[in-house]
């Protein structure tokens, strides 16, 4: 049996369940960005669950999370590019107000990455393959 790697930085479960369930109670207020989850989560205790064992694999390393957000976002149909700095800016408010300085910018910067690629993704739905993708 091999050794898990480290975490990305320290943080426990219980407080990545916390930020979890913040930001999406702040999602759900949100103005542009509830009504497109309303249009997806009928279960929120069950997506945000989901979602803590996501963060909980990037950060932790931990097993558990069976998915894929790419395609879960493309399918979506109506996840757009302009969608993402809402989100960010949402995810980031809840770090801020929710954890440590440190601990709130390193999961802020891995966040970032991660949603760079969810908007490159849905950027690039309809797009012809070898034609070329669309970078806004």
């Amino acid at each position: 049996m091999s050794t898990p790697p480290p975490p990305r930085f320290e943080i426990t479960e219980a407080e990545i369940d916390r930020v979890v369930a913040r930001f999406y109670a702040k999602v759900r207020a949100h103005p542009v960005l509830g009504p497109v989850f309303a249009r997806h989560v009928q279960d929120w205790p069950t997506h945000e669950a989901k979602i803590a064992r996501f963060w909980k694999g990037a950060i932790l390393f931990r097993p558990g999370f069976d998915g894929s957000p790419m395609m879960a976002h493309r399918r979506a149909g109506d996840v757009r590019p302009d969608h993402f700095p809402d989100w960010l800016g949402t995810f980031d408010e809840t770090l801020r107000e929710t954890l440590p300085p440190g601990q709130a910018a390193t999961w802020s910067a891995l966040a970032h990455r991660i949603g760079m690629g969810l908007r490159q993704g849905v950027a690039d739905i309809g797009v012809t393959p070898g034609a070329v993708p669309k970078l806004r």
